[in-house]
């Protein structure tokens, strides 16, 4: 499966906010079914002694068409959420997008809506400063 363009500025933006990639991908695998999800991490909260465990699917929404882009994220989003579900349920499952998309096409009352809807978790991130700008869940 070929990595999406800002894979590598994600990779780096986790890691500048102390996560570690422990997956790359993160390969799951249900009887015959197997998924690739782009990125395991995790970060170990010192003070509770606490993990955390995440996945991320990265996407660029290059495409002229963002609603198109946002069909096949939203798919792929949720077979990916309940595989984890089945497989690592302790893991989170958060969609990155880049923060010009997120500015605009995620604004929009239906986008909001399909978000509120699933409940997607959202991770912002700016591809050419290779850092998370924020964390919605």
């Amino acid at each position: 499966m070929a990595k999406d363009l800002f894979h590598q500025a994600v990779k780096t933006a986790l890691v500048k906010d102390g996560w570690t990639i422990t997956r790359d991908p993160l390969i799951l695998r249900i009887d015959r079914i197997k998924l690739e999800i782009d990125l395991g991490a995790e970060k170990v909260f010192a003070a509770q002694k606490d993990q955390q465990k995440i996945a991320v699917e990265i996407k660029s929404f290059l495409n002229p068409s963002a609603i198109n882009d946002f069909h096949g994220a939203l798919g792929q989003f949720l077979n990916y959420r309940l595989a984890l579900k089945i497989t690592e349920p302790l893991r989170i499952l958060y969609l990155a997008v880049p923060i010009d998309i997120f500015n605009t096409f995620f604004q929009e009352r239906f986008t909001q809506a399909v978000i509120q809807e699933y409940n997607l978790k959202i991770l912002v991130y700016d591809p050419n400063l290779e850092v998370i700008v924020q964390w919605k869940n």
